[in-house]
Formats: structure tokens, C-alpha cells, sequence
């Protein structure tokens, strides 16, 4: 990996120059972002990869659905479609990309739309008959077009920013700076364990400014597992030899938190947003019982396939009060 960093250290400071200069035009105004008559709430990272952007999209939606009209706008990565998309009865992954299309399915009421651009995207949301209140903008921390009056900013507990370099012989899609942007900084998939004093070492590491807010968020698995016409216990598979599916970022907690409680499967494991091939979605049909993640089952659901479940998972935030009324404050700010 050393030797690798080593090669690849000419097109790091390539990279670098471009990002740095293209963010210092925007923070100069040379390059203009715009603003909107509403609050939007933008949640993103500095790294690729998984980071749990979709699990706290769906954090804020609950927290938020019961008192505004909520809109999701996300690029739809993977998606067949072109320019503005909005989510309805015939979506499909293939139309919207397979997490709006999980969210969609998940909050029926709230409004789910997809544009790589992202002002037309927020300019379409606000000219429909019933606009939304508040909009969510999914994995937009880089689309500085758009000027997002909250940023808030994840990095994995077992992958934080500040251990990583740009691309390409790193991970991070800018310099490690432009977590200055943030408002909130949510350290995500940390162990439902983490003590205190690994927060506080965390948190010295991270070296936030005066004002950021940081915070501290799990992935909690639920007891129960679904399929298209019946919910069951988890625990009514932990004897059983099954085949776990999962084609997201990464795969590797869920496979520890199933070991942990003693399953024994086999794992087909794929990539993020992988398109499955008809070969392989027999191999999966052939399965007799098989366990996936909620995002491949919104993918997986058309094989009809009477023992195919999926096991949501949801976000734990610590001091959650604090994150609900400072979210809730920037909303109703006059």
C-alpha cells in the first residue's frame, strides 16, 4: 500500500490542485453557489465509499415527516434515466437508482426525486403544484452549485477522514479542510459499545472547529426480518443454513453482527449498487432460503421468491434531543 501511495503521490497533487481550486473559487464567489427560499439540509462525506449517508437521510425523515412536507433529492446513482426523475407508483431501481428507490418504498408520504443537477432538481421540487417544505439533498456535499443552508458531514468510526489522503492513492474526494463546511459532523457505524473516552479521543483527533457540532451515531439491527407477505424473527434462522446476499458498499458488519449470533451462511457477496445478471439472479432463485439487506431487496423483490427476507436496519444517534432541535432550529429559522 506504501509503495502504492508512492506511485500514484504525482496525480495525488494533481487532484489536489484541482479540487483545492475549485472550492477556493467557491468560497471566494468566483464560482457561484445559489441559495433557496427554504431550508435544505445536505448530507455527504469527504470520503467515497459507504459512510451511511442513506441510513441518516432516513434518520431525518422520521424526524421530520410529521411536521413538513419533506423532499429527497439524491443524484440516482446507477440509475437508467436521465436529467429530473420524481418517484411514483412504476419507479423501479433501474428508473431511480436503488437507494431513492428504497427510500421511496420506505416513507410513501414524502416526495423522492433524483437529478444529477442539482438546482434544476431543487427548482423542479419547488414548481410542483404541492412543494415540498424541506429537502433533503443525498450525497451532496461536493455540489457546491448549490448552497445548503445545514451540511452535515459523515465519516465511518473505522475509516475517519482524518487518517486518509485525496485521490487517487486515497479516499477522499477533497482535501481534508473542506470539513469546515459542515455544521455537523456525525461519526456513523460506530460499535452500539463505543464508551465516552473513545468519543473524546475521537473527537481530538477530528480537531472541529469553535461552533461544529459533533455527534455519534450506530447501526442498530432489528429483531425481525421481512419478506414480501410475512414478518419473522431473526432468531427463527440461526439454525438454519442460509444464503446472505448483499451488494452494498460494505458488507463487513452485517457478516460480523449475523457471526456474532451464531448464523452459519453462505455470503454472496457483491459490489455497491451492482446490476445483477440474469445468471445470477437465477443462482440467488435457486437459493432455498436467502437473507439481504434492505436496498438489495427493493432489487431482489422481482425474482418472487418465497423465502427471500431482509433485515432494516436503523440509526441510533446519541444525545439525539440535541441533534433533533438543532436540525429543527435551522428549519424554522426566520
Amino acid at each position: 500500500m506504501k509503495l502504492l501511495r508512492k506511485i500514484l503521490f504525482p496525480f495525488n497533487v494533481l487532484y489536489y490542485s484541482v479540487v483545492y481550486l475549485r472550492n477556493r473559487g467557491y468560497d471566494l464567489g468566483v464560482l457561484k453557489s445559489k441559495s433557496y427560499p427554504l431550508p435544505v439540509i445536505c448530507v455527504g462525506n469527504l470520503s467515497v465509499g459507504g459512510t451511511g449517508k442513506t441510513p441518516t437521510i432516513e434518520l431525518l425523515i422520521s424526524l421530520l415527516q410529521s411536521n413538513y412536507k419533506v423532499a429527497v433529492l439524491s443524484r440516482g446513482y446507477g440509475r437508467q434515466s436521465k436529467r429530473f426523475v420524481l418517484a411514483d407508483a412504476l419507479s423501479s431501481a433501474k428508473s431511480i437508482g436503488d437507494e431513492p428507490f428504497q427510500i421511496a418504498q420506505k416513507f410513501p408520504k414524502i416526495t423522492v426525486a433524483v437529478d444529477a443537477n442539482r438546482q434544476r432538481g431543487i427548482e423542479t421540487l419547488l414548481a410542483l403544484d404541492n412543494p415540498p417544505e424541506v429537502i433533503l439533498l443525498d450525497d451532496a456535499f461536493q455540489h457546491r452549485k448549490v448552497s445548503a443552508g445545514l451540511s452535515i458531514l459523515l465519516t465511518a468510526y473505522d475509516d475517519l477522514y482524518c487518517d486518509d489522503v485525496v485521490l487517487p492513492s486515497g479516499g477522499l474526494r477533497e482535501q481534508r479542510s473542506g470539513v469546515q463546511r459542515a455544521q455537523i459532523i456525525v461519526v456513523t457505524k460506530c460499535p452500539v459499545d463505543v464508551t465516552e473516552q473513545e468519543k473524546e479521543i475521537i473527537r481530538k483527533r477530528l480537531a472541529l472547529s469553535v461552533g461544529q457540532q459533533l455527534f455519534f451515531s450506530s447501526i442498530v439491527y432489528e429483531n425481525n426480518i421481512y419478506s414480501l407477505t410475512e414478518i419473522k424473527a431473526l432468531k427463527s434462522v440461526e439454525h438454519k443454513k442460509y444464503t446472505l446476499v448483499s451488494g452494498i458498499a460494505n458488507a463487513a458488519p452485517l457478516v460480523k453482527y449475523l457471526e456474532s449470533l451464531g448464523h452459519k451462511f453462505e455470503h454472496l457477496e457483491y459490489a455497491d449498487h451492482h446490476e445483477f445478471s440474469t445468471q445470477e439472479l437465477n443462482k440467488i432463485s435457486s437459493k432455498s432460503l436467502v437473507l439481504t439487506t434492505e436496498k438489495d431487496f427493493s432489487r431482489l423483490k422481482i425474482l418472487n421468491h418465497d423465502a427471500l427476507y431482509y433485515l432494516p436496519i436503523t440509526t441510533k444517534i446519541d444525545k439525539q434531543d440535541s441533534f433533533e432541535h438543532l436540525v429543527k432550529a435551522y428549519i424554522d429559522m426566520p
